[in-house]
């Protein structure tokens, strides 16, 4: 079938291209209704879609950006996602999602492939082990943002939550509550940000409480392993009463090895996790959880990346942008 072109709209509706063209940028300031309509009749009537690919080597602009997140199975990492996708569809930019897995070949993967499509710009929740990669991205001025993550020796913006504090929150209400013996549960650390902050807020907190810091109760694991070392941890001669979940997928594992072993909520150990997940209000009992603010940093992270794009001055750029963690006290403690 032949291709349908702007003049091919423009003498179906007895218009000039250059009318067509400014219908299709939605410029319709000198533009009559009747005139609208005869475009829009002729589009539908010849079936005629836009080349994105010459639209964009004309503009530029692909109105595209690319989103590559560390690991989708994260609830936060979704609520991020849906908070940029949100933004770009305000601004009618599109968004390419990718998942790298923790995977930091993957991801370079996404990047090159993103780079290749000529996306606008890109959203980072980066593996952390790609600098030479990001630091020609912001050696080239190419639009990029970093989102949960810091990559050292990278000056690219971030977003993320005060994840010290985060723990500190969780970890002094344990303590006002009346435990002493408290563990913390994280993913293997791998010098991932918010992981290092959380288990340097918890250190801290006991610290500053009195309490000693026993290696014992602290547990840095793959997912796989974390059922495995909480049953290491409640064995030991004095077990932990009250256990901090570093992030949604170890609460997550803690509450399944609690189930298959009869455990009680918080007769038996208290639970409180960072990140509150969808379930924490209803699961019986409700769960105490640290809450991020997912939403307002993704909006923050688009907000940002489309002002880079559209070069749009940036009066208050920060290298790091925190956001403020949030106690949600339930009855896990």
């Amino acid at each position: 079938m032949k291709t349908v072109t702007i003049a091919d709209v423009a003498q179906h509706a007895n218009v000039s291209k250059s009318t067509v063209s400014q219908y299709l940028n939605k410029r319709f300031d000198y533009m009559g209704e009747e005139t609208k309509k005869r475009i829009e009749k002729a589009i539908r009537e010849l079936g005629y879609r836009p080349n994105i690919v010459a639209r964009s080597l004309k503009q530029k602009s692909t109105t595209t950006i690319g989103v590559i997140v560390a690991n989708i199975l994260h609830s936060f990492s979704t609520q991020v996602i849906r908070a940029i996708e949100d933004m770009c569809h305000e601004s009618d930019f599109h968004t390419i999602v990718c998942n790298a897995d923790d995977n930091p070949i993957k991801e370079k993967k996404y990047i090159e492939m993103l780079r290749a499509k000529q996306v606008d710009g890109i959203i980072i929740l980066p593996t952390g082990d790609n600098k030479e990669l990001y630091n020609a991205m912001l050696q080239e001025k190419y639009p990029v943002i970093f989102v949960d993550r810091t990559v050292p020796d990278v000056k690219i913006p971030s977003m993320l939550l005060d994840n010290e504090k985060a723990a500190g929150l969780g970890v002094q209400h344990f303590i006002d509550e009346g435990y002493k013996q408290i563990g913390i549960i994280t993913n293997v650390i791998r010098n991932v940000t918010p992981r290092m902050e959380r288990l340097n807020g918890y250190k801290k907190t006991l610290q500053s409480n009195g309490i000693p810091i026993k290696e014992e109760y602290i547990k840095s694991l793959e997912v796989s392993r974390i059922k495995e070392g909480l049953k290491e941890m409640l064995s030991l001669e004095n077990p932990p009463e009250a256990i901090l979940a570093g992030n949604d997928l170890t609460l997550i594992e803690i509450l399944k090895y609690v189930k298959e072993h009869n455990l009680r909520i918080p007769s038996d150990v208290a639970i409180i996790g960072i990140d509150d997940v969808s379930f924490a209000s209803f699961y019986e009992p409700a769960l105490t959880t640290v809450a991020q603010p997912a939403f307002e940093i993704g909006n923050k992270a688009a907000e940002l990346l489309l002002n880079k794009i559209q070069k749009k001055e940036l009066a208050d750029e920060n290298l790091v942008y925190r956001f403020e963690p949030k106690l949600i006290v339930r009855e896990s403690c």
